[in-house]
């Protein structure tokens, strides 16, 4: 490797440092890196303030002077791996072991066994997707059906659960927003090392990490941000001592700390110290130093905060029980009485005994803990899947979330909870009369991260184009509107979108001569009925009034009876259509979707159900342990018609991650819908724009619709939204405007229909959103639809929209007419409805 030696810190630098630390002003990374070098007094000083940091973490946190771990046993589910680190024993090839992976039977005997000994934990380690290195790997899952490591991963920790009832803690590498979905509700937590942000060390032949792909820093770092977005509980650090560079080992600290502040799912952040080990690249390699180490504990502590759970492994340290007590730790992790530790097999672990009394030596109690820390134990949802509730709440003290020491693991079943209904049910009738209960939900301070770290992604837009610019995208309009999506026109469609005064005219102009050719002056709708089954949701969308807690005042869940009903009386009323979806409920049955499109076709057999946002149908996909395709195929064969293409927002993950928090990816979103196509389930496309967002992610989202229409064909209609800002979070914390200006409206809408022509020809306009003169402007700048008559709605009425949730057909003909236009009704997929 390069030489990166630079001159160290000087000792007034380190001074400077301490001195900012201990009067607990921020540091920035020079100075965390000065502090890496205090040695003698200096360390002494930096390990003093580090305690006290720490200290009064734990006497917030109701547990004073308590060191925790837990006592685990260690699975290696494989120990084949497609990386090829240069420091690790762990990883091997296939002719010296005697199986590919542990089978099931192997599993249970090592978890019973530690259950036996009074153990709570099942550490599941193993290499990277090993399949895809090597051909044993993917015989050996073949052989057994299953379709790759992390199928069998979900498997296995099931049977540990329901066999032993140890708690599995899932170690499986990189994994995906969908992978962690899945593997969520089989494990109270997960974790991935981040080991450092140095790139270097992956990219440059004779790194640590050189031709391990799962290694690279932004990979590992896209994991910690899916798995806060998903809410696991999720345990990281860093790996010191491989060749980074004292600036670049803070670098990974802050880089942890910015994940944490935004998503609060940091459960633990182990600082590990490098050991060398025989047959491996890096055997050469001198160990990291045990004061490099203490400094580098405290260093975390200090940057981290008093809440933070800070861990160094205690078979790593030499005997340095005191030193890392001192420099602030409040966890030795895992411990266990059975296994030894296969990653570092030559170095045992320390009995508990021998561990308590180090601990209790330094002035410290040591407590046992769970896999998932006492914080989350205590929290519960959105944390905890409920499925494993029971297992959880059947070995932790519920005053503390620690273990209940002598509470023995028994296997319980894996399953559903009871199912509950009830709440504010008139919701969908009461919110145009007596309003919501506040303005915003009890959690608003916490479930949606640190404010600050969010506004910080928001990007600016660039400009609006030259006149030459504006007057080529008019020119394009007229001749070849469909041709301003092409790369080529990105300059003349930006203008377009920045166009006002008498160019905003002529463009709208434009754009209701190209509706008129394509779908002619008809105005269509569809009478139909919202049923919004349950607005119990903790996936954090930080733009969303809708959601609630299950103790929130306005909080509900109707029955697949409920809900059948309302399809009936919709029925009664001359409805065609219901359109369900509801929060991302953790208490819902996954069983629950396709119940409510049996129990509606049972009921009414000719009604159409467009149900299910594609983040619901990914999401109960992922609880069900099912594929996406497999999920809609059933659902299809119970009744489902179409699918709204709702939870698209912005098409764009840099804007979507500060709307969102936990909502599907913008990949996820193309993947889910592109599917449904695929099985013949049409649905409608939308953006939702006006918030944090520029027209160039505008433009890019518009790309993205045509390109999966010009592959599918399954999109009926494209509808825009503009943000009702009233009650959203993101407004009320100050990041997002409040909502799209006037003109933004009438160019998105009349944009829609330009830059779709040709692939998409229904424009829909939301009077919810518009209301009924601006829907009627909408209508004279490209739109021909004016959606449903809904019936209830409640997710923009909680946001704020002063619209009302139902429209009678009189009504809607009466905005068409103000148009100038004779208005039709229509079936969901544009059809002619019964007679």
């Amino acid at each position: 490797m390069v030489d990166r030696t630079v001159p160290g810190p000087t000792d007034a630098s380190v001074r400077r440092a301490l001195h900012r630390a201990a009067t607990g002003r921020t540091l920035d990374v020079d100075e965390a890196a000065a502090l890496l070098a205090a040695r003698g007094g200096a360390l002494d000083e930096l390990l003093d303030v580090a305690g006290a940091v720490r200290d009064a973490g734990l006497r917030e946190a109701g547990r004073p002077g308590v060191v925790t771990y837990s006592k685990k046993v260690f699975i290696p589910l494989t120990r084949l791996c497609r990386d090829r680190c240069h420091y690790c024993t762990f990883a091997t090839v296939p002719h010296r072991l005697p199986a590919a992976f542990l089978d099931r039977d192997e599993v249970l005997a090592i978890a019973r066994a530690g259950a036996a000994q009074g153990c709570k934990e099942a550490l599941f380690t193993l290499g990277d997707r090993p399949e895809e290195r090597w051909p044993a790997a993917r015989r050996w899952l073949d052989e057994r059906g299953y379709d790759s490591t992390l199928d069998y991963l979900r498997a296995c920790a099931v049977a540990v659960l329901e066999e032993t009832g140890l708690l599995p803690h899932l170690n499986p590498g990189v994994l995906s927003w969908s992978e962690l979905q899945r593997l969520k509700p089989v494990a109270p937590s997960m974790g991935i090392m981040l080991e450092t942000t140095a790139t270097r060390l992956w990219s440059e032949p004779g790194g640590p990490h050189f031709g391990s792909p799962d290694k690279e820093p932004a990979v590992r770092l896209r994991v910690l941000d899916d798995a806060g977005r998903v809410g696991v509980p999720f345990t990281t650090g860093i790996l010191i001592g491989i060749g980074e560079t004292p600036a670049e080992r803070v670098d990974a600290i802050f880089a942890i700390r910015r994940a944490h502040r935004e998503y609060g799912h940091l459960q633990e952040v182990i600082v590990q110290n490098f050991r060398a080990k025989p047959d491996t690249a890096m055997r050469g390699m001198p160990d990291a130093e045990l004061r490099d180490l203490a400094a580098t504990v405290a260093v975390t502590r200090v940057l981290l905060g008093p809440k933070a759970r800070i861990q160094a492994p205690p078979n790593l340290i030499a005997g340095e029980y005191d030193l890392l007590l001192r420099a602030g730790i409040d966890d030795w992790g895992g411990v266990s009485p059975l296994t030894p530790d296969h990653v570092n097999p030559e170095r045992p672990w320390p009995q508990i005994d021998e561990l308590a009394r180090h601990t209790e030596k330094s002035g410290f109690t040591l407590r046992e803990r769970l896999t998932i820390y006492p914080e989350y134990v205590r929290a519960g949802d959105p944390w905890l899947d409920p499925r494993l509730l029971p297992h959880v709440g059947a070995l932790a003290d519920p005053a503390t979330g620690l273990a209940v020491e002598d509470a023995r693991p028994v296997g319980r079943p894996w399953q559903e909870p009871d199912e509950t209904y009830g709440g504010r049910t008139d919701l969908h009738a009461t919110i145009d009369t007596t309003g919501r209960t506040g303005d915003r939900r009890g959690d608003f301070d916490h479930v949606y991260g640190d404010w600050s770290e969010v506004a910080g992604k928001v990007t600016a837009g660039g400009g609006g184009g030259t006149d030459d610019d504006l007057r080529a995208g008019l020119r394009l309009a007229a001749d070849d509107p469909a041709a301003l999506l092409e790369p080529r026109h990105a300059d003349a469609a930006l203008a377009l979108f920045g166009a006002d005064g008498p160019a905003l005219d002529e463009l709208c102009r434009l754009a209701d001569d190209v509706r008129r050719a394509a779908v002619g002056d008809d105005v269509t709708y569809v009478v139909n009925r919202n049923i919004n089954f349950s607005n119990v949701c903790y996936v954090g969308c930080r733009f969303c009034a809708f959601a609630q807690r299950e103790r929130d005042a306005d909080a509900y869940r109707l029955s697949v009876e409920q809900v059948a009903d309302r399809a009936e009386e919709a029925w009664a009323a001359g409805a065609s259509e219901v359109c369900l979806q509801g929060g991302i409920d953790p208490k819902l049955p996954v069983t629950v979707y396709a119940d409510l499109v049996r129990a509606i076709k049972a009921r009414v057999p000719g009604m159409h159900v467009h149900a299910f946002s594609p983040m619901e149908i990914v999401t109960a996909a992922a609880k069900a342990g099912v594929s996406v395709r497999e999920w809609l195929t059933g659902l299809r064969e119970a009744g489902l018609d179409t699918i709204p293409g709702t939870a698209a927002e912005i098409l764009d993950d840099d804007v979507r991650w500060v709307l969102t928090k936990g909502k599907l990816p913008a990949a996820a979103w193309v993947d889910v819908v592109g599917t449904a196509h695929e099985l013949g389930i049409r649905s409608s496309s939308t953006m939702m724009y006006g918030h944090v967002d520029h027209p160039g992610q505008w433009l890019a989202h518009f790309r993205v619709l045509a390109g999966l229409q010009d592959r599918t064909g399954g999109f009926t209609e494209f509808v825009a939204l503009p943000f009702v800002h009233t009650n959203a979070p993101i407004y009320l914390a100050g990041i997002a405007r409040p909502g799209p200006t006037w003109r933004e409206n009438r160019v998105v809408h009349a944009m829609a229909r330009l830059l779709l022509h040709g692939r998409i020809d229904n424009i829909q306009c939301s009077w919810v959103k518009l209301g009924d003169e601006g829907t009627a402007v909408m209508l004279r700048g490209g739109c021909n639809d004016l959606g449903g008559t809904l019936m209830e709605e409640t997710i923009s009425r909680m946001a704020g929209s002063g619209n009302g949730s139902a429209r009678t057909e009189e009504q809607l003909i009466a905005m068409a007419a103000a148009a100038g236009r004779p208005a039709r009704r229509r079936t969901t997929a544009y059809g002619s409805p019964r007679p």
